[in-house]
């Protein structure tokens, strides 16, 4: 529908370009209405090279050629007069990145008023828009807020920021002065502060004020993140768990926490134990005022032997007056046999069974008939590593290998297979908040990442107590595919630009990989959120670079995991993505919005033929997590709708029962889905539950904790949406606690929703 007969359609674009990499880039459009109300509106525009719309929000986007449509979302079709709305898109060029000069709305040509124009907003309506007014920059580094106007202004406006009394190492690096004019009003532009590096150990604070002539000036306090530290003095070492090869040698690294008053000396002494293992180097290490941050490396060497034992011996790491380390040491014997890794971990294999989740599950009614199932072990976290997890697990990863020796040895001649998945990425789920982590980016997050959670997991994982066991690794669910979809985010543009997801994947591909009976499984989304073409293929293509940074490069991968915790149905069995209604696609049903993929397993099977086409090995297999998108009980369709309206025909033919396949946090209605079973279809290795049924996607209210879980308000179920799932209700139950945390009431939706039902 265009714009009625004798309407006088007049507008105004504005292109804010957002990031641009030099292959990527986002950019935001403001449409600005100055005629007749369109209704619904649709905006189209030529770029003038070859870049392309990988995703846009706000509106339905496609392209042709060069051609680019914008069409109004569903639920917002009018731009009434005076009105303005802004859509965004993130997008791929090779080459020069010239911005579009020409946009129409409507097929009328953008080029500004009409004769007639909507008045400004009068003075008094104009503010400054500054977010946020409390800033932490880091010693050394700098941080921004940005600022925009309220309304749009009759004339140009300049707006200062300029520093008040405080901490003089703070200052204004770039955007004192900014101009605001009455296209570029209500698009952010930043602030960038930087704090001078110095040698006191205060976070001292610097007031900035944001002005322009008539208007309330705002207030931004800085505060520097001091990196000198006021903590007491201690020794930090890299590695409390060495693994030594036989014949060959290994490192730690040790540095002091503070800067100290004079020369400080650290010892490096080995224990009793296994005496092939010795220091070869750095027994003693001197730190001074000047180089106390510097890591210093202590080599440990272990002798070749014939036995079959893989020994272990402590280096204990001390200095007078400060409380001393551990560091133990395993011997890496190349003398005993491993059995190595097969084609397919599932098959001929037994799951390892969670006695924690077992136990939670047979305490509600029912649950005894699917409390022997093997579920994940979460390591969300790196305290879970000997803890366990938050919320439901008391156990470390040490403590489930040991208890999945011990159903190995029950067990015949089946292997076990323990799932344990890792979790722990710096800036993780940068596009959600329940399920937010612990590491920071900006706060050394990687190395971090690297030396207290991989390190430490892979130590434990090669002990050769476990060396029967087949252990997958699901590796870092929804972390590389925000790469490809969410970069309009600022934490999944530190991500992206930092290299903390691509560095941190290939490093826990490299050191798992490693070992020779560890399985690396990366997790590769789902079919609503990875299945458009858009996002198909670059997803694809980041998996293959990523991999390839790892050493072994693609080899590390033993295949994909998909719908990880997630809610998408196996197999919708009463329509086709190329079917019709009446004519209409239903591809262009508002359910399926133009997806190729309408279920799961269509996904796993073409994007497993994409990923061996990026060069993975074509004996990769795929895994679907089922743990909660069987969609049974009384409300699923058992034949096809008889309407003939394409939205009304979908939607009550879909076995999924959600509003939008965006929504994620602990669905209602939602049920058990198909048991874990090995080679369940063509390119699927298994069918599994890496999310343990009951264990909560994230709190329905605002929940304090110090676990590094935001409040996200797609758990809360009176939250109406947001773009990322077309403004729909979130379809959450209600009293939902922490992610990670037991939530009986839905564990009891689920048992009896299963689907196939449970006997």
């Amino acid at each position: 529908m265009q714009a009625p007969a004798g309407a006088a359609v007049a507008c105004q674009v504005t292109y804010a370009k957002q990031w641009d990499n030099g292959s990527g880039f986002g950019a935001n459009i403001t449409i600005n209405n100055l005629g007749d109300a369109v209704n619904p509106w649709r905006l189209t525009y030529t770029w003038p090279g070859n870049q392309t719309v990988q995703q846009g929000w706000n509106g339905t986007w496609s392209q042709s050629g060069q051609n680019v449509t914008v069409v109004a979302p569903s639920w917002a079709g009018a731009l009434n007069t005076g009105q303005s709305v802004q859509i965004g898109f993130n997008g791929q060029f090779s080459g020069t990145n010239t911005n579009p000069t020409s946009f129409s709305l409507n097929g009328t040509v953008c080029n500004g008023p009409n004769p007639s124009p909507s008045p400004s907003p009068s003075p008094s309506q104009q503010a400054l828009i500054v977010t946020p007014t409390s800033v932490s920059v880091p010693e050394g580094g700098t941080a921004t807020y940005s600022v925009r106007l309220q309304s749009q202004p009759s004339s140009n406006v300049t707006v200062t920021t300029s520093a008040g009394s405080g901490d003089t190492n703070l200052s204004v690096s770039s955007g004192a002065s900014l101009t605001f004019t009455s296209s570029n009003w209500s698009t952010a532009q930043n602030v960038t502060l930087a704090a001078a590096q110095d040698g006191d150990t205060t976070n001292g604070s610097r007031t900035f004020t944001v002005a322009s002539s008539g208007l309330t000036s705002v207030n931004v306090t800085a505060t520097e993140a001091d990196d000198d530290g006021t903590q007491t003095q201690a020794l930090v070492v890299s590695s409390t768990a060495v693994t030594v090869p036989e014949g060959g040698t290994a490192s730690y690294t040790v540095r002091l926490q503070a800067a100290p008053s004079g020369n400080v000396t650290v010892t490096n002494t080995a224990g009793s134990g296994d005496t092939n293992i010795t220091v070869s180097s750095g027994a003693s290490l001197t730190f001074t005022t000047s180089n106390w941050q510097t890591p210093q490396t202590v080599t440990l060497a272990a002798a070749q032997d014939s036995d079959q034992t893989a020994g272990t011996r402590p280096i204990t790491v001390a200095s007078s007056g400060l409380t001393s380390v551990t560091v133990t040491a395993t011997e890496g014997d190349d003398d005993i046999v491993n059995p190595g890794r097969v084609d397919n971990p599932y098959a001929g294999a037994t799951g390892y069974v969670n006695p924690d989740w077992s136990a939670s599950a047979a305490s509600e009614p029912g649950g005894s008939a699917v409390a022997n199932t093997s579920t994940a072990i979460w390591l969300d976290r790196i305290a879970a590593i000997t803890s366990g997890s938050a919320g439901n697990n008391s156990k470390g990863l040490r403590d489930h290998l040991d208890l999945a020796v011990q159903q190995d040895a029950a067990n015949g001649s089946a292997p076990v297979v323990i799932q344990v998945v890792i979790y722990n990425l710096p800036n993780r789920d940068c596009s959600a908040l329940a399920s937010n982590g612990e590491l920071k980016v900006a706060q050394d997050g990687i190395n971090r990442y690297k030396t207290e959670y991989i390190d430490p997991i892979a130590s434990i994982m090669s002990d050769t107590a476990y060396r029967n066991l087949r252990i997958v690794a699901i590796i870092e669910i929804d972390s590389l595919p925000n790469l490809v979809t969410n970069l309009n985010l600022a934490a999944c543009q530190e991500a992206k630009n930092s290299g903390a997801y691509e560095q941190g994947v290939a490093y826990a591909l490299s050191k798992l990989y490693a070992i020779p009976n560890v399985y690396n499984y990366v997790d590769a989304g789902h079919h609503g959120w990875l299945g458009w073409d858009s996002n198909f293929g670059p997803s694809a293509d980041l998996f293959g670079s990523t991999a390839d940074l790892a050493t072994g490069g693609k080899a590390t991968v033993h295949g994909f995991i998909t719908n990880t915790a997630n809610y998408s149905a196996l197999v919708e069995p009463h329509f086709t993505v190329n079917g019709t209604v009446n004519g209409q696609q239903i591809r262009s049903s508002r359910w399926v919005d133009w997806n190729f993929y309408i279920d799961e397993l269509s996904f796993a099977q073409a994007f497993r033929q994409r990923l061996v086409q990026e060069g993975f090995s074509s004996n990769i297999g795929m895994l679907i997590d089922t743990s909660r998108n069987g969609w049974g009980g009384p409300n699923r369709p058992t034949a096809p709708s008889t309407s003939t309206d394409l939205n009304t025909f979908v939607n009550n033919s879909k076995v999924d029962r959600r509003v939008h396949a965006g929504n994620w946090c602990n669905q209602s209605g939602a049920g058990l889905g198909e048991r874990p079973q090995a080679n369940p279809a063509t390119g699927i290795d298994a069918y599994v539950w890496v999310k343990p049924p009951g264990e909560s996607d994230g709190s329905s209210t605002e929940i304090p904790n110090n676990e590094g879980k935001g409040f996200d308000r797609m758990c809360d179920p009176t939250y109406g949406g947001n773009d990322r799932n077309g403004n729909n209700p979130s379809g959450a139950l209600a009293n939902a606690p922490l992610s990670g945390h037991w939530f009986s009431a839905q564990f009891r939706q689920l048992l009896a929703n299963a689907y196939p039902p449970i006997s």
